[in-house]
């Protein structure tokens, strides 16, 4: 099997044997996306990337291909909600761990210049949230009225009070708007439930966007269009790898335990966990939108080029502001020297260490009626087992990236009180399996498992 990456700026491709899990082969190639012109084609990418692995192993050149992207910008999301520190924050963790990009988030009902704000933000879905079940519908259902009398495009996914569904679908439908219908993301106050509405922007995307993109005109050498490939979005993808290797299978196939994953790109930091929450500690403060085991959060003025010098701002790296001016200028920029090395590891490092602090939560001493007590807020990953780097600059970063990177976000004594992992075992994932394991989970489960189990095996 080929699991093929199409990312923003390369395409990554592995052939993986699906009996043993082995990686036979892999290969990378810069992303062709179309020009202005008219010309490229996302798939001329992906035919140097296979020619490359039929060079290393000719299986390649006849092998079932699975595929997840984020090229052309990724999956843009919009959330319209009804209250902002409610069903609005809801659905933005939902449409993260979804694998989109979050362009917009409007709450209070639609008007005219919240449209045009919609209109600006140019997302591929829309996310309809509002109301817990039983509870408040009328904005969820004023919001669907205005959407239906604009008319907007589409698509909608509608992942509100599930009393209003059967109206808001039918305002959808009268006007010709494509739409699913999902779970409520906030049932109840206090309750998250994002596993229904993450499911229905995959259906969406596979659907809707990726064909509207034009990423492609072609087929491949097998008659294959490029939406026959994809089957995700790449983050979504990944948090499944994630997911996966934290968890595993059953008995036979376990898991790592906690697990978070750290991927430093050119433009974000994402940040994927997966952490079992402790229903009895009384520490953790009682948030309106609760906090979930499987999360990821994107950091979109953390990164190695295009955010550089948002990064050395937000970390008060002054000696490494022309360093990230030269990476921002040219986003291709390869470091030709030691001190130019160092200087990526050390903005790499910047990244890393607020990526995770604003991942997880922090603790605190306040006074209460009933004394001194310690009050946590987000999600601790203090206990986390496995602490995993990814990113051109840890891939590619030797055991310098382990150290100089990784290792300074753990310990047990943090400044602020930020819950980052305490004592986990740190790995890079140099081969870059999550993706594949991730595209793979579905159909081939065990390979896939023994996939992830490449890095619950590698010392740290």
């Amino acid at each position: 099997m080929v699991c093929v990456d199409f990312g923003s700026t390369f395409t990554k491709s592995a052939l993986v044997d699906l009996a043993t899990g082995d990686l036979l082969a892999t290969a990378s190639h810069p992303t062709t996306l179309p020009g202005a012109d008219g010309t490229g084609d996302v798939l001329d990418g992906y035919d140097a990337c296979v020619a490359a692995l039929a060079d290393q192993d000719p299986r390649a050149e006849d092998a079932d291909v699975l595929a997840c992207s984020s090229a052309g910008g990724g999956l843009r999301i919009a959330v319209v909600g009804n209250e902002e520190l409610v069903t609005a924050e809801a659905g933005r963790r939902v449409a993260l761990s979804s694998g989109g990009k979050v362009v917009l988030v409007l709450s209070g009902g639609l008007d005219d210049d919240k449209l045009a704000e919609l209109r600006a933000a140019e997302p591929d879905v829309v996310l309809l949230v509002g109301g817990t079940d039983g509870g408040n519908a009328e904005v969820l259902e004023g919001d669907a009225g205005f959407l239906a009398r604009t008319p907007w495009a589409g698509p909608v996914v509608v992942a509100g009070n599930v009393e209003s569904q059967p109206l808001v679908a039918e305002l959808l439908s009268g006007s010709g708007t494509p739409h699913v219908l999902a779970d409520n993301v906030v049932p109840r106050i206090g309750v998250l439930a994002p596993d229904s509405a993450r499911r229905a922007i995959r259906e969406i995307f596979l659907s809707h966007v990726i064909g509207g993109k034009h990423l492609s005109s072609r087929t491949d050498a097998h008659g294959r269009s490029f939406t026959d490939l994809v089957r995700g979005a790449t983050p979504d993808v990944v948090l499944t790898g994630v997911e996966l290797l934290a968890r595993g299978l059953d008995d036979l196939h376990p898991g790592a335990g906690d697990v978070v994953v750290v991927d430093v790109g050119g433009a974000t930091t994402d940040v994927h966990s997966v952490v079992e929450l402790d229903p009895e500690d009384s520490g953790l403060a009682r948030e309106v939108v609760a906090t979930t085991p499987v999360t990821r959060t994107v950091e979109g003025d953390l990164g190695m080029r295009w955010s550089a010098i948002s990064t050395a701002e937000a970390a008060g790296r002054d000696d490494l502001h022309a360093a990230a001016v030269r990476r921002r200028a040219d986003p291709d920029y390869l470091p030709d020297s030691d001190p130019e090395r160092d200087a990526d590891l050390e903005i790499a490092a910047a990244a890393v260490r607020i990526a995770l602090e604003r991942h997880a939560g922090r603790s605190k001493v306040v006074v209460s009626p009933e004394g001194r007590v310690v009050e946590r807020s987000g999600k601790d990953l203090r206990e986390v087992d496995l602490l995993v780097g990814s990113g051109g600059v840890l891939r590619h970063g030797g055991p310098d990236a382990v150290r100089r990177v990784l290792l300074p976000a753990t310990g047990d004594a943090f400044e602020g009180g930020w819950q980052l992992p305490r004592d986990p075992r740190v790995v890079v994932d140099v081969d870059y399996v999550l993706a594949a394991a991730g595209l793979l989970a579905d159909d081939h489960a065990v390979t896939a498992h023994q996939l992830v189990c490449r890095l619950g095996r590698r010392g740290g």
